[in-house]
């Protein structure tokens, strides 16, 4: 995939042609997408998918039996309340900035310790899968939290498709690099582009998802359209947002933001009450849309479904 570096054209003096690049993109993908559906080459509801845009329904969503029966924070607050610093590091500024970043067309590169290394096109990558809305809590590591209807798949089955090598260890994943359409990757607030990893198990682990949507349409641009990463027992900067690259490795990743402050945040970062952030404690959290703050519940209420894979670890150490 073509990589744009930092341009010294201001994004004022481009408007005129990012809309005609824009119309002509959208009367390709279109095309394509008919003529594939034509011919069979895209499952139920995937031609659909193929040109949606923020704000449409997604076809033929499953209701998963793994979700939260917790109420659901409000959409206008999960879309306008938002961390992405590829586009500021305010929690509105990401829904403003977004609004014109260009998902479509969108691949994937397979990469490293695999046996089928490839790039896939977006839709290829989601054809076999059916898509399920997993309602899971979300914990940011700044105390606040949320219930989100994602939807998505399971990560597991499509690293399976990949036949990962025996030295395939841990799996690291690469956000876009665009400081053209990301503005805030032309401010050295962090390294970029973005980089997060998982361990096998956890990225392996029928909780872990690739999200595509949330509230049964597609996934809007600040919420890390069009592929994200959802690891609900994990603080929510391991989810990581617009997926270009995942690359599977034998040596633990150097995360982003653990390379940024490694003494507040570990590559695990699972939601440990017991662990405080070096500035401020994580013993309890303000759910978003509430007054009152809450207990934190150990790997943000997952404890039974993940607490085996960290048996034997000091978690303290391993945060």
């Amino acid at each position: 995939m073509l990589i744009k570096q930092t341009s010294d054209i201001k994004s004022w003096e481009i408007t005129d042609k990012t809309l005609y690049l824009e119309r002509r993109r959208f009367l390709q993908m279109a095309s394509a997408a008919m003529v594939a559906a034509a011919s069979g080459a895209l499952a139920p509801g995937i031609a659909e998918l193929a040109t949606a845009q923020t704000g449409e329904k997604l076809p033929e969503v499953q209701k998963s039996p793994l979700s939260s029966d917790e109420p659901l924070t409000p959409y206008k607050d999960i879309t306008n309340y938002n961390n992405f610093y590829e586009f500021g590091t305010d929690k509105e500024t990401p829904a403003m900035l977004a609004k014109t970043f260009r998902t479509r067309p969108w691949s994937v590169a397979i990469e490293g310790e695999v046996h089928k290394p490839a790039v896939y096109e977006l839709d290829d990558l989601i054809k076999p899968h059916a898509l399920e809305e997993r309602i899971y809590r979300l914990r940011c590591v700044e105390g606040w939290s949320m219930v989100i209807p994602w939807v998505g798949f399971p990560l597991g089955d499509v690293i399976k498709r990949f036949e990962p090598t025996s030295k395939a260890k841990f799996v690291e994943f690469t956000t876009l690099l665009d400081p053209e359409q990301m503005p805030g990757q032309r401010r050295r607030v962090l390294k970029w582009p973005y980089v997060e990893g998982l361990r096998m198990d956890e990225a392996m682990h029928p909780l872990t998802i690739l999200a595509v949507g949330l509230y049964g349409e597609v996934l809007p641009n600040q919420n890390g359209a069009p592929l994200r990463l959802v690891v609900p027992w994990k603080y929510g900067f391991k989810s990581i947002k617009s997926i270009v690259k995942m690359r599977f490795v034998e040596e633990q990743p150097v995360c982003t933001w653990e390379a940024a402050a490694p003494n507040e945040y570990g590559f695990y970062s699972n939601v440990n009450p017991d662990v405080p952030h070096p500035r401020w404690s994580q013993a309890r959290e303000r759910r978003i849309g509430e007054f009152s703050k809450r207990k934190t519940l150990m790997f943000n209420g997952y404890a039974d479904q993940v607490g085996h894979l960290y048996t034997g670890m000091d978690l303290k150490k391993y945060f």
